[in-house]
């Protein structure tokens, strides 16, 4: 009798312990990762003083949820008037859509310019505070091979953030292209 009493009182303690490390576990709320965490403070309308190779202008650039908050939408804006530097001036313009690949466990941009340049942007690096977001071009459409694009976030508070758009020609170094400094509209 001792030998079937041993066993099974081992048994409901197994049991037991268990239940106790698995129920412990299983009443835990469940926390997923937000992949939009570093982004959500873009959400929302800005207008921005913008300087670089097309000269001195004024942006304007939105950032919204679409689609079931699955992806952002980015619609973006810069008039560069005529001046000595661009004597004809030049209105940009570009639409984006960030996207998280949960395979890849990254954030993806893809943006859609008006002079027909597609770029595939994957994020690069997030600084340890959260304020410094890089995304680094994986492809670049209608362009000749061999040339990257950089576009670097950073956030100096919830309501203004300078956004730095760089090239790199075929074999060479990043260089600055335009600077913007973003604030958030009221």
């Amino acid at each position: 009798m001792k030998s079937t009493l041993a066993p099974r009182s081992l048994f409901f303690v197994a049991i037991l312990v268990v239940s106790v490390v698995f129920g412990a576990d299983a009443s835990a709320p469940v926390v997923k990762p937000d992949p939009w965490k570093p982004l959500r403070v873009l959400i929302g309308k800005w207008s921005g003083d913008v300087q670089g190779e097309p000269g001195v202008g004024k942006a304007e650039r939105e950032y919204s949820f679409i689609l079931n908050d699955r992806f952002i939408h980015v619609a973006n804006k810069s008039i560069y008037p005529t001046q000595e530097k661009n004597k004809k001036g030049e209105t940009h313009e570009d639409i984006g859509y960030i996207s998280y690949d949960k395979a890849a466990k990254k954030i993806v941009l893809r943006q859609f310019h008006i002079e027909g340049f597609v770029n595939h942007y994957v994020i690069d690096n997030i600084s340890e505070d959260g304020r410094t977001l890089v995304f680094l071009t994986a492809a670049i459409e209608n362009i000749a091979p061999g040339w990257r694009g950089r576009e670097t976030y950073r956030l100096v508070n919830d309501d203004e953030f300078i956004e730095t758009f760089a090239l790199a020609e075929p074999g060479k170094e990043f260089t600055t292209y335009s600077e913007t400094r973003f604030r958030r509209k009221k």
